[in-house]
C-alpha cells in the first residue's frame, strides 16, 4: 500500500467507528477484507486510526469536518504535513481537497477542544489535575509508551533485559517500579518472543505495577483480588511474595485466561466463583481494582474518552462505593483493603476514599499513590486502608 492508500484506509475505518463501531472490530474486519495488506501496512492503518482517535476533538477542528476524511485532513495538518501529498487522488489515496476543505481551518473555541477532552469533563479533569491538567492532557493525545513487567519468579530486571535485547527487543529500567521495563525498540516483537511465552516478562504499564509495589505483601498472607479481571495485578503480586493468593471477578468470563497466564509464570492463582467467595476465610488483603473512568489509560483506549457520558460515571461511581462496600467484609481485623482505579479524576479516588472513611469507624488510611500520564506511565490511584483490630 502507498502510504495515501493507507490514509485512506484509516478514513474508511474511522467512519466506521464514527458511526458506532468498535475501533478494535472495524480494524479486524477491513484487515479480513484487505488480506493483501502486509504487516507493516496493517500497524501504519492502525496507528492512523489510533492517532485521529486520541485528538478526535482537535482534529475535526483542523479538519474542518468530524468525519474520517476531515480526522485525518486535521492529523496532517496538525503534524505540519502538507495535505496536497496524501489528498491527490493517485495510488489509491483521498481524492483531493475540496474548495471548502483548503480554507483555514476555525480557531479552537476552548482549551478542552484544543486538548480534546470532552466540554462535560473538563471541569473535573482540570480540577483534579490543577496546574498539571494541560500537560496531562497533552500526554493522552499521544502514543502510549509500552512497559513490561519483569516476572521475579522467573528472572530479574537485568537478566531479562539482556534476554529481550537477544530476540531484537531493546529494554530500559523504568523509575515507577523496580520489575518496570521501558520498551525502547522492538515492542511488536514482544508476543512472539521466547521471554513472553516463557513467562520471564508480561505486558503491563509501569504505574500499574508500581500500585502492587504499594501494598503491604508479605510472605504467608491471605490475598484476594477482588476484581481480577485479566489477573495481571494478581500475577504481579504472586512475584512479591510467597502469599496464598486468590482471585475473583464479579463477571467470571473476564479471568477466562487466568489459569493459563499463571501456569506461564509459575505463579499459584486460585480463582473463586461467587459461590466460594462467600464461604471463604477473611483475607490480610483485599486489592479492589475498581472499574473506573479508565481516564488514565485514554491514551491506550481512546474511544473510551469520547463514549463516556456523565450518566455513566455517576453509575461508575456508585458501583464503586458498592465494591469497596462489599470488599470491606472480607478483610480481617488489622488487615488491610486496597482501593485503586486507572484514572486522575479525584470523584473516583479521593473523594470515595474519604466518603468510605466519613460512613465506616475502625479504618485507617495508609499508604497512597497517584501517578499522572505526563510522567511517563498510565494515571494510577491507590490508597491502602487497615482494619484496626
Amino acid at each position: 500500500m502507498t502510504p495515501a492508500a493507507r490514509q485512506q484506509a484509516a478514513i474508511d475505518i474511522l467512519d466506521l467507528i464514527l458511526d458506532g463501531e468498535a475501533a478494535e472490530k472495524a480494524l479486524t474486519s477491513w484487515g479480513r477484507r484487505n488480506r493483501y495488506a502486509g504487516s507493516k501496512d496493517r500497524a501504519a492503518v492502525r496507528d492512523h486510526v489510533f492517532t485521529a482517535l486520541r485528538c478526535r476533538r482537535s482534529f475535526a477542528v483542523l479538519g474542518g469536518a468530524q468525519t474520517g476524511r476531515g480526522l485525518v485532513l486535521g492529523s496532517l495538518r496538525a503534524a505540519d504535513i502538507d495535505p496536497a501529498t496524501v489528498f491527490s487522488g493517485q495510488g489509491y489515496g483521498p481524492a483531493p481537497l475540496t474548495e471548502a476543505e483548503n480554507t483555514a481551518p476555525a480557531a479552537f473555541a476552548s482549551d478542552a477542544e484544543r486538548l480534546d477532552i470532552p466540554d462535560w469533563i473538563w471541569p473535573s479533569f482540570s480540577n483534579s489535575l490543577a496546574d498539571a491538567a494541560e500537560a496531562a492532557a497533552r500526554a493522552l493525545q499521544s502514543r502510549a509508551p509500552v512497559h513490561l513487567r519483569v516476572n521475579l519468579l522467573r528472572s530479574n530486571r537485568a537478566d531479562a533485559i539482556e534476554a529481550l535485547a537477544e530476540e531484537g527487543i531493546i529494554c530500559v529500567p523504568h523509575a515507577a517500579s523496580e520489575t518496570a521495563l521501558e520498551v525502547t525498540l522492538g515492542g511488536r516483537k514482544i508476543r512472539n518472543s521466547d521471554c513472553f511465552a516463557d513467562g520471564l516478562v508480561e505486558l503491563q504499564d509501569a504505574a500499574s505495577q508500581a500500585v502492587v509495589d504499594t501494598l503491604p505483601l508479605q510472605d504467608g498472607m491471605r490475598v484476594l483480588d477482588f476484581c481480577a479481571g485479566g489477573g495481571g495485578k494478581s500475577l504481579a503480586m504472586a512475584g512479591r511474595a510467597k502469599i496464598d493468593l486468590f482471585a475473583h471477578d464479579a463477571n467470571p468470563i473476564r479471568m477466562n485466561d487466568l489459569p493459563q497466564r499463571a501456569q506461564r509464570a509459575g505463579a499459584d492463582v486460585t480463582c473463586l466463583s461467587e459461590d466460594e467467595l462467600e464461604k471463604a476465610e477473611l483475607f490480610d488483603l483485599v486489592l479492589c481494582d475498581v472499574p473506573c473512568s479508565g481516564s488514565g489509560s485514554w491514551r491506550r483506549a481512546p474511544e473510551g474518552k469520547w463514549r463516556l457520558t456523565r450518566e455513566m460515571l455517576d453509575e461508575i461511581r456508585l458501583s464503586q462505593r458498592q465494591i469497596l462496600e462489599d470488599a470491606s467484609k472480607l478483610v480481617r481485623p488489622g488487615g488491610h483493603l486496597a482501593y485503586a482505579t486507572c484514572s486522575m479524576l479525584d470523584e473516583e479516588n479521593s473523594v470515595q476514599i474519604q466518603s468510605f472513611l466519613d460512613k465506616h469507624e475502625g479504618w485507617s488510611r495508609g499508604n497512597q499513590g497517584n501517578w499522572q500520564v505526563q510522567a511517563g506511565t498510565d494515571g494510577f490511584f491507590v490508597t491502602v486502608l487497615t482494619l484496626i483490630g
